[in-house]
């Protein structure tokens, strides 16, 4: 076990004090002391992951509570699960403790972190500012102690954006990694596991619940892709700095940097929404009056696609996905900003927000591929950007160890 992972809190107690303590003072959506406290009891003391305080976002059932999906209409729909999701069950059986189930964006369907029925979620720690979304209660568990670590998922860049706006780790698991029984889908064709943290040093462990993580006998990649200065055209100029940081500390591990042409990726987000939208219309298809507008309006036009243009996507979605397994198996590893913006503002007008966002992350969303955002700091310890660093799929082995080697080294 690493030191980060040695360094938990004193006890449970420690954690739950510290529940719901940031700004918004909604981090949770579902917690119950006396069963988080027996749960720490019979952790067995040698598993993996030991007593370790996590949050679960409310998109998983856990037998005993409810599953709201960010919603109150899904809070009571759904009822008490009766038993536990696959992720539950891996967790538990890994000794993790599960501290409660948090907010997210609704249906996790955004990236702002915005939720006009349990409030918008703002980070502990950095005032007036959103986590992002859509596991935006992950993020606030971590950033105010109440979890060292925060199970979160990722379809459009639901871990990797919170993460790089928040100054966390995030790792999107490869898609199809995991089991998705007991949990609650939004779009399946992208849907993937997903951690948010603090430290490099944690990413195999944590990784591990997933699948294989083992990187004894692999290879550290010899080459990597970057996106050329073009594509950084609507960046802050701090996440470009930052970007370059990244490169550097890359090549400082024996890797070569190489620019490579991503104009082709224009249309990533026109093939990636219609799919999503017509799985996520299916899933909700009688409740969308249930749902704030703009929501609303994805799925209802989700549902208006016909069935041609929906193949036309799926299609499209294979052939982009064939052209990014040709671009892994030359270089190894992409690496881009996570997001283009350092913060998003509470309150603000984000209705340009969502694409601005996502022109960044759907290109790894439509690849399946596994992918770190990497965070970056102001001196004054405010998130200053996050970078994504993304692998073939089914290579999250070498990613994970990768971003060990990236980790601070401590000196004595």
């Amino acid at each position: 076990m690493n030191s980060t992972m040695a360094n938990l809190p004193d006890d449970i107690l420690s954690a739950f004090a510290k529940s719901n303590s940031g700004p918004s003072h909604n981090t949770y959506l579902w917690q119950d002391k006396a069963w988080t406290l027996a749960e720490a009891r019979r952790a067995a003391p040698d598993s993996p992951f030991a007593g370790l305080p996590v949050s679960v976002k409310d998109c998983f059932d856990l037998a005993g509570s409810p599953t709201s999906l960010g919603t109150r209409f899904y809070q009571q729909k759904n009822g008490i699960a009766t038993q536990d999701s696959w992720l539950v069950e891996r967790l538990r059986a890994s000794g993790a403790v599960i501290i409660g189930k948090t907010h997210l964006h609704p249906l996790a369907y955004g990236i702002t972190g915005e939720n006009a029925e349990f409030g918008d979620c703002i980070q502990p720690g950095n005032p007036g500012a959103l986590t992002g979304g859509s596991s935006s209660g992950a993020v606030a568990s971590v950033l105010e102690g109440s979890a060292v670590a925060a199970i979160g998922t990722d379809t459009g860049g639901s871990v990797r954006v919170p993460a790089a706006l928040s100054g966390l780790v995030g790792y999107r698991a490869s898609f199809g990694r995991g089991d998705w029984r007991g949990g609650h889908h939004l779009a399946e064709s992208f849907d993937t596991f997903g951690w948010l943290f603090r430290h490099l040093a944690d990413a195999p462990l944590l990784g591990s619940l997933f699948g294989p993580t083992d990187a004894t006998n692999l290879k550290l990649p010899s080459t990597f892709a970057v996106v050329p200065d073009s594509f950084l055209h609507d960046c802050d100029p701090l996440i470009v700095a930052n970007l370059r940081r990244c490169q550097a500390s890359l090549e400082a591990l024996g890797l070569t940097a190489k620019t490579i042409n991503v104009d082709w990726w224009a249309d990533s987000r026109e093939i990636f929404a219609p799919v999503q939208a017509s799985e996520a219309s299916r899933l909700h298809e009688g409740h969308f009056a249930e749902f704030e507008a703009s929501i609303r309006q994805r799925l209802e036009w989700g549902l208006s696609l016909s069935a041609a243009e929906v193949a036309n996507g799926r299609q499209r979605h294979a052939e982009f996905r064939h052209r990014m397994d040709d671009v892994l198996a030359t270089y190894s590893l992409l690496l881009l900003p996570a997001a283009p913006v350092t913060r998003l503002e509470a309150g603000a007008d984000h209705t340009e927000t969502r694409p601005r966002l996502l022109r960044y992350t759907t290109p790894l969303s439509l690849s399946g591929m596994p992918t770190l955002s990497l965070p970056y700091l102001e001196e004054n310890g405010q998130p200053a950007g996050g970078m994504q660093l993304a692998a073939a799929r089914e290579d999250d082995a070498r990613l994970l160890a990768l971003a060990a080697a990236l980790a601070p080294r401590k000196t004595s």
